[in-house]
């Protein structure tokens, strides 16, 4: 079976690894007529071409700069930055195959029997954060009046501007995405004519404890999908260094093991398949692997300098609350 960690090792650049794995799946999936993995390959091949077409980005920045621009002015006050990143290859391997695994597991658990490859072919239609931006917010405690709690308080701000992002940024060039979401809870700080484009982890937080805000958009002059996530400060931690993050590893293991034995192997080859590559890239010794630009003294160690594993960063602003520094009377 052709996999992702056989590339790693050979001292290539990321878009030789992504031009030699794309072309060495679609000759197995001849081979093998295995469909699945020609979607696979279309996968790859956007990512590869986000690197390697990159100009759309800055006019896309730009018009993202724009809201930056307004919250500056808006909320003065605030703190709060915005990042953009491409999705890196390792997470992005990791996600396409976990959506295969999640959705055949889900699906045989509740019919009894696999979905059909054209269902199957379907679901996996469904990227939209190759490109993802990130706003997080933060009330300088200073701000606060007699009696606020700041959780609450930037909870109200972060809803706000979940409430003007959608139509500042549709009149320039995006078109808003229905949210397909599961989660049946609904704030009130939310407009109701903008709620159905949010996916809203903050009050229908993941069994991890994440929340946030996701919206995805349209880019009608890039002709591409993204994605924006809205965050308090106090969620940017606990998604990225608090227990959201350091509790996925052995929480994933342990979930895809279970996956497991409820389809045995041999049963559903595109499951087979996904699981292996998972469960490979999750025992990945990053310090072990010999690309450009990238080095590894353990897991937790690492200097990314190419999109491999963390992500390649297209954006970073950050504004600092006007007033942090006023004077209390």
């Amino acid at each position: 079976m052709i996999k992702l960690n056989d590339y790693l090792y050979s001292g290539d650049t990321v878009l030789k690894i992504l031009q030699r794995y794309t072309k060495d799946l679609k000759q197995s999936s001849k081979e093998t007529h295995n469909q699945i993995d020609l979607v696979h390959c279309n996968f790859l091949l956007q990512i590869t071409e986000l690197l390697q077409h990159n100009e759309f980005l800055t006019s896309q920045s730009q018009r993202i700069r724009e809201f930056y621009k307004y919250m500056a002015n808006e909320y003065p006050f605030l703190a709060f930055s915005f990042k953009g990143r491409i999705k890196s290859l390792i997470r992005a391997e990791a996600k396409f195959n976990g959506y295969i695994v999640e959705y055949i597991y889900e699906y045989y658990i509740k019919h009894g029997y696999y979905p059909s490859l054209p269902e199957l072919k379907s679901y996996l239609n469904c990227f939209r954060d190759l490109i993802a931006y990130r706003i997080v917010i933060s009330l300088p405690k200073c701000h606060l009046k007699e009696g606020e709690i700041c959780a609450d308080e930037e909870k109200k701000y972060l809803y706000d501007v979940a409430n003007q992002l959608l139509g500042f940024m549709e009149e320039r060039g995006f078109t808003a995405e229905i949210a397909s979401f599961k989660g049946e809870n609904k704030s009130p700080l939310l407009r109701e004519s903008i709620s159905p484009y949010y996916r809203d982890y903050v009050v229908n937080p993941e069994s991890s404890g994440y929340r946030s805000l996701h919206i995805t958009f349209y880019d009608n002059i890039a002709r591409c999908y993204v994605e924006v996530q809205l965050r308090t400060k106090e969620m940017d931690d606990f998604a990225e260094i608090g227990p959201a993050n350091h509790l996925g590893y052995e929480k994933r293991q342990e979930s895809e093991r279970a996956k497991r034995d409820a389809i045995p192997k041999g049963e559903n080859i595109y499951f087979d398949d996904a699981y292996e590559r998972g469960i490979m890239l999750q025992l990945l010794e990053l310090s072990k692997l010999d690309v450009n630009m990238f080095s590894a003294v353990n897991n937790s160690l690492i200097n990314d300098g190419c999109g491999l594993y963390r992500g390649r960063l297209i954006l970073p602003y950050e504004h600092l609350s006007r007033f942090q520094n006023d004077l209390v009377d």
